[in-house]
């Protein structure tokens, strides 16, 4: 399974979330730091969800990568945009 459908998967089961939007931005990054030729090295995430209206910014960050699991280690860059 791709990188990106594990993260959704996990996102919406976790959170039910009203937008949810990844983005493989690894071929921006080919032959950069990080790049394992993979292909799926680099994302960037965007989920707007009710339940994060009362957290912080640091709070719903780390709930996030709480329900990611074992993905961020398995991945060099994850650029994460929550309401």
């Amino acid at each position: 399974m791709a990188v990106s459908d594990e993260m959704a998967e996990r996102l919406r089961a976790a959170f039910a979330p009203d937008e949810l939007e990844i983005v493989n931005e690894s071929g921006l990054h080919a032959g950069h730091g990080g790049d394992d030729g993979s292909g799926e090295s680099h994302f960037r995430l965007r989920i707007r969800a009710p339940v994060f209206a009362p957290m912080s910014r640091v709070e719903r960050h780390r709930t996030v990568i709480r329900a990611l699991g074992d993905i961020p280690s398995r991945i060099h860059a994850l650029a994460l945009d929550i309401g």
